[in-house]
C-alpha cells in the first residue's frame, strides 16, 4: 500500500495535476489530503472537484474554513482577504458545505492526518520548531502523523527526545513517533519553487519527499487574469 500525502493545494490546478501524474507514475495506490484545497490561486472549484471526486480522506484547513463561511476577515492581510472573498464567489453552496463538513483530524489506516496541530487543530497553530512539535506529539496516538499549514517540509521524531529537520527520504523505525510536514502542492514557502508532496510506502515503511516542476507561468497568468493580487503570482516563483 503506497499513499500520496498532499497538502496546501491552494487552488493551484497545474501543480495538483503535476503531483497526481507523478504519483501515478510512482504506482501510488491511495491518497490523503491535509487540507487547504482552496485559497490564494485561481482554480478553487476545479481543485476541489478533483479531490472530492477521488474520494480520498481529507481534513479541513484554515482556508477551507474561511472560504466556506461568511465570517469576517479581521486580522487578515489585504492579499489573503481579497483571495478569500474572491474564492467564496467561485464555490457553489454544495462546495462550501463539503468544505464545512471536513473534520480537523482523521485516522487513515495506521497513520493520522491533520492540517495544523494535534493539541488544538481548530486554532490553526504553526509548527516550525521542536517545542511546538512536542505539544502535538503528546497527543499523537499513531506512530506517524502528517501535517501541513506551514508549507515547509520538515520531520520531527520523538524517541527519548524530540528532534527535527529537513528530509528527502527516511525509514520509519519501530518505537518512535513521527510528526511530518509534507510541504505544499500549490504554494511553496521554503525557497524551493516546486510542487511538493510525500509518498508514504506502508510496505517498506519509507517516507519520501518529492518536488516537481509544473506550468507555473500558466498558474501565474490565471491569477492575474482573475484580478487576484499580483503578489500571489510573484511569490510562486520565489518559493516564499
Amino acid at each position: 500500500m503506497k499513499f500520496a500525502i498532499i497538502a496546501d493545494i491552494h487552488a493551484n490546478l497545474e501543480a495538483l495535476e503535476a503531483v497526481l501524474a507523478d504519483a501515478q507514475a510512482q504506482k501510488v495506490t491511495h491518497y490523503a489530503c491535509l487540507g487547504d484545497v482552496v485559497g490564494y490561486n485561481a482554480n478553487p472549484k476545479e481543485c476541489l472537484d478533483i479531490i472530492r471526486a477521488m474520494g480520498m480522506p481529507c481534513v479541513k484547513g484554515n482556508h477551507d474554513e474561511y472560504c466556506s463561511t461568511d465570517s469576517p476577515l479581521d486580522g487578515f492581510n489585504p492579499a489573503a482577504a481579497h483571495a478569500v472573498e474572491w474564492t467564496r464567489r467561485q464555490l457553489t453552496p454544495e462546495d462550501r458545505q463539503w468544505l464545512r463538513d471536513l473534520k480537523y483530524l482523521r485516522l487513515v489506516t495506521s497513520f493520522s492526518i491533520v492540517h495544523a496541530t494535534l493539541d488544538a487543530p481548530q486554532r490553526w497553530g504553526y509548527v516550525f520548531d521542536k517545542l511546538a512539535a512536542a505539544a502535538s506529539l503528546t497527543y499523537q496516538n499513531t506512530s506517524v502523523c502528517f501535517f501541513g499549514h506551514t508549507h515547509v517540509p520538515v520531520a520531527f521524531v520523538r524517541d527519548s527526545v524530540v528532534r527535527g529537520g529537513s528530509y528527502s527520504k527516511f525509514k520509519v523505525e519501530p518505537g518512535k513517533k513521527y510528526f511530518v510536514n509534507v510541504g505544499s502542492v500549490g504554494q511553496s514557502r521554503d525557497g524551493v519553487a516546486k510542487a511538493t508532496y510525500v509518498i508514504y510506502d506502508l510496505d517498506t515503511q519509507t517516507i519520501e519527499l518529492r518536488r516537481l516542476d509544473y506550468d507555473m507561468a500558466k498558474t501565474q497568468a490565471k491569477i492575474l487574469a482573475a484580478g487576484l493580487p499580483k503578489r500571489l503570482a510573484e511569490r510562486l516563483a520565489l518559493g516564499r
